[in-house]
């Protein structure tokens, strides 16, 4: 079994790209992810993990999040190898995101985004925007259920 799950924030914007040819979209990004203890030095050391996602989700992260957003990722860890321009063979560990969640709202607060997450790629309603509206005062001691 191969899945990760990670909470952190973004170290930089999303990059977007699309593949040659059948113009996939593909997205590129870093989370940066405290570690659960604290070094001898009394520091928390943090891990810069890459993350890239395809298809709906990569346009939906690139479009949406930004440096310092908080986001859960959700996917499986693949190493990759290739041939360095010098020759050298270099290693790549990332994740392939599954899944990205939107933890936090934009620190401008003003987004056509609010009140929405993104799951699979796909925008849904926060429920914490339900609670702003339709709502019912109740006088006295009485509770409607």
């Amino acid at each position: 079994m191969n899945k990760v799950i990670l909470i952190g924030r973004l170290t930089r914007d999303p990059e977007l790209r699309f593949t040659a040819g059948s113009g996939i979209a593909v997205a590129t990004f870093t989370v940066a992810v405290d570690r659960n203890y604290v070094s001898q030095t009394g520091q928390r050391e943090t891990d810069f993990i890459p993350v890239i996602c395809w298809r709906k989700l990569a346009e939906n992260v690139a479009n949406n999040l930004g440096k310092g957003r908080l986001v859960a990722v959700s996917g499986s860890i693949q190493t990759r190898k290739y041939q360095a321009q010098d020759g050298s063979t270099r290693y790549v560990t990332e994740v392939v995101a599954d899944e990205v969640k939107f933890l936090d709202w934009p620190k401008d607060g003003g987004s056509a985004q609010r009140g929405t997450s993104s799951v699979y790629g796909q925008d849904y309603e926060s429920p914490i925007d339900d609670y702003n509206h339709d709502f019912i005062p109740v006088e006295g001691e009485e509770v409607p259920f």
